[in-house]
């Protein structure tokens, strides 16, 4: 084990199903370096989700500016220069944190050289990384986010959303619309008269999309619900469907029950999102997937509905 002075910088900038998979690198960190001070960098949308992570003691962040922004490159080395660090471990392995290398911390040790060959996914890189630095890669491959749930059901019964509930995830960066399922509506209206409640949660962006799915668009006080509300109304479901986006990544690393969608976009196996319970589709193209065929996956993995137990 290390000394208790060891002050360690985790880098781990975006975007957020990244950030949300990282929790077993950092909960295996924060195992071997148990004395430790250990400090997360990350964007600044994602302090306030990741202050509330056990396995790092504070967080600090850093835009991603272009390389002509100056000052901005100086007040991260001030910041960097104040903080002393002993040790870094770079889990985004980028161009940008490779140039903080060069810049800041060239008598500190490091770990975050760029595999080679090329891991399957970023949790098997984690994997790698820290079995190069002798750390035990116990939970890279089992992140457990449950630290983000919020207690919802409180909510849900305002909402008059029954158990067993499913929770379809439509939406996706605006960016990359190719991500995007077109035929939640009518899922929806399958899963209903199968007799499910089918529950939508969309982010700012999405709230029209949401809202033309049939079931329950949970808005919440603030017009969407926040990361930690949304952990809680997914841990809660039966079942989670979803695009290839940061929910699905959250509802996964939960460890719920659930079937991602993709396109040729990129491979589950790349974004390691299948685990246990999760499992996902692949296409060539994801308008020709039908309706039906997502139901019959979906269908055998829900249990009979008990009438009786319908209001719990």
């Amino acid at each position: 084990m290390t000394s208790s002075a060891e002050k360690i910088l985790i880098i781990k900038l975006g975007a957020f199903g990244d950030v949300v998979q990282a929790d077993g690198a950092l909960r295996d960190i924060r195992a071997y370096h148990a004395d430790a001070e250990i400090v997360l960098l990350t964007t600044p949308p994602f302090k306030k989700l990741m202050q509330r992570c056990p396995h790092v003691d504070r967080v600090l962040t850093a835009p991603r500016a272009p390389f002509w922004k100056l000052g901005e490159w100086l007040k991260l080395a001030r910041m960097f220069r104040d903080e002393g660090f002993t040790r870094v471990y770079d889990l985004q392995k980028q161009d940008r944190t490779r140039l903080y290398r060069k810049l800041f911390f060239r008598n500190v040790i490091w770990s975050g050289e760029q595999i080679q060959p090329r891991p399957p996914s970023a949790l098997a890189g984690f994997v790698t990384q820290l079995e190069n630095a002798g750390i035990p890669a116990t939970h890279c491959l089992t992140p457990d986010v449950s630290w983000m749930a919020d207690d919802m059901s409180a909510f849900l019964k305002q909402e008059g959303v029954r158990k067993p509930y499913i929770v379809l995830i439509p939406g996706c960066s605006a960016r990359h619309p190719e991500k995007r399922w077109p035929y939640y509506a009518e899922l929806a209206t399958a899963l209903i008269e199968c007799g499910y409640d089918v529950v939508t949660a969309p982010g700012p962006d999405e709230i029209d999309l949401a809202k033309s799915i049939p079931g329950h668009t949970l808005l919440g006080t603030n017009g969407f619900l926040n990361w930690f509300e949304l952990a809680g109304v997914l841990k809660d479901a039966r079942f989670v469907v979803g695009n290839d986006t940061g929910p699905s990544h959250v509802a996964s690393c939960l460890g719920k029950s659930g079937l991602v969608l993709f396109g040729s976009h990129t491979t589950a196996a790349r974004t390691g999102i299948c685990r246990a319970d999760f499992h996902a589709i692949e296409v060539a193209d994801l308008a020709s997937l039908t309706v039906k065929a997502v139901l019959d996956v979906i269908l055998p993995k829900l249990p009979p509905l008990d009438t009786t137990a319908l209001n719990n």
